[in-house]
């Protein structure tokens, strides 16, 4: 029987990486830009939360770290951009809204990792 502190998706190892961001899109250019921000992050992995924040589940904190970086190596020119990382066990204590009733949150997608 193996045990859940060392199992190799516990709570505590892995991570969800959240992107926060608010990016111009008064002109055709900024909208381009916002537009293939957006893309990039979908074309990593990471899920639509809302308009402006996008999640992605990581297995570690090291493969969350190379998500991170992806994100960083594709910063548009103006803007703001956060990112969180936060473990499995935080983002299960969220507390989700749909007007004022409390709303279930979605189970992740399972994604196949190659190394």
């Amino acid at each position: 029987m193996e045990n859940n502190r060392f199992s190799r998706l516990n709570q505590y190892r892995s991570m969800w990486v959240l992107v926060f961001f608010d990016l111009p899109t008064e002109t055709k250019t900024d909208r381009r830009r916002a537009t293939k921000f957006r893309k990039n992050l979908l074309d990593d992995g990471f899920s639509m939360f809302q308009f402006s924040i996008y999640m992605r589940f990581c297995a570690s904190r090291e493969n969350a770290e190379v998500h991170t970086k992806r994100v960083k190596r594709g910063l548009p020119e103006y803007g703001k951009v956060g990112v969180m990382q936060i473990t499995d066990k935080q983002f299960g204590m969220m507390q989700l809204f749909h007007g004022q009733k409390p709303a279930a949150l979605e189970a992740p997608s399972q994604q196949l990792e190659l190394f």
